[in-house]
């Protein structure tokens, strides 16, 4: 007799992956496609970040700005909530690279350095726009040991302008790839449901309610959900993976946070469409009559 119940139970999980194993594929594939999407917006809005961190202003100080002119600057940056890093080059320092780049000795040929200190200094991302930018040099402008300001507007300009753009598509493919994703999970469930609506219509006339019908196809459908969601898990890892493997530097665009929520979406999601997918499908074919289960 325990041997009889086993057998029954593995003919029973055999069935059931026979019966679902095509869903199953489907909706992973599906998944698969949105996690994929999922990871170039969060790569895209990584490398957002980066371009913004290296977008700053320069700030050049007067010849005869003093050792105390230049540590106040030097404060006011360590203090400055839209400060992301700065680096403070001498005169001494910009003559050296100017020789070294050119060649050329400007103390021979000119007697005197004619070149300025200056302050590189790089904003934090949130304040990479033209409207802080100008802020901030509004407020530079009152430090008379200051000889110029210049800032990058027009390159910032164009990044966010681009940026925006990116987004922007990111954002419609991924709103029409989950209703395509619903479309496609939705059909491929309701045929599995379509096979079984004689089954349904014999439970009707047996006297079960809906809820009781509706519930081992939602049931059913949610496992399957999960189960796809897992198999695009394993399938969007080993991609992530080969593309860590082939260039290692695209490793620091996602962090392990951001893809431990892509994969708990992509598991929510294939849970939730595919159970309101075999709602929708199971109350269609429950309100159908014996003559529209061969015509619907």
């Amino acid at each position: 007799m325990l041997i009889y119940d086993k057998m029954e139970e593995k003919k029973s999980k055999i069935s059931y992956f026979s019966a679902n194993i095509t869903p199953i594929i489907s909706v992973s594939l599906v998944l698969l496609l949105l996690g994929i999407v999922a990871m170039l917006g969060l790569a895209a809005n990584s490398l957002t970040d980066y371009v913004k961190e290296n977008v700053g202003f320069d700030v050049v100080m007067k010849n005869d700005a003093s050792q105390q002119d230049v540590k106040e600057l030097k404060q006011l940056w360590t203090q400055a909530v839209y400060v992301n890093s700065v680096k403070f080059i001498s005169k001494e320092d910009a003559l050296s690279a100017w020789e070294k780049e050119t060649g050329e000795n400007l103390l021979d040929v000119l007697g005197v350095n004619p070149l300025s200190s200056e302050f590189e200094v790089r904003v934090k991302p949130q304040y990479a726009s033209v409207d802080s930018l100008n802020k901030i040099e509004y407020d530079l402008n009152k430090y008379k040991s200051i000889d110029s300001v210049k800032m990058h507007k027009d390159v910032v300009e164009k990044i966010n302008s681009n940026i925006n753009s990116v987004v922007l598509v990111l954002g419609a493919v991924l709103v029409l790839l989950v209703i395509i994703s619903f479309v496609l999970i939705n059909n491929t469930v309701r045929l599995a449901v379509y096979s079984r609506r004689f089954i349904i219509y014999t439970m009707k006339l047996v006297g079960a309610t809906s809820g009781f019908i509706r519930r081992p196809f939602v049931m059913t459908n949610v496992l399957n959900g999960f189960i796809a969601s897992l198999l695009a898990i394993a399938m969007l890892s080993g991609l992530i993976c080969y593309v860590v493997e082939v260039n290692y530097d695209y490793s620091n665009l996602i962090n392990i946070t951001q893809i431990a929520l892509v994969y708990l979406g992509l598991i929510v999601a294939g849970v939730v469409m595919c159970a309101l997918a075999a709602l929708l499908a199971a109350n269609r074919f429950i309100s159908l009559n014996y003559d529209e289960l061969y015509t619907k």
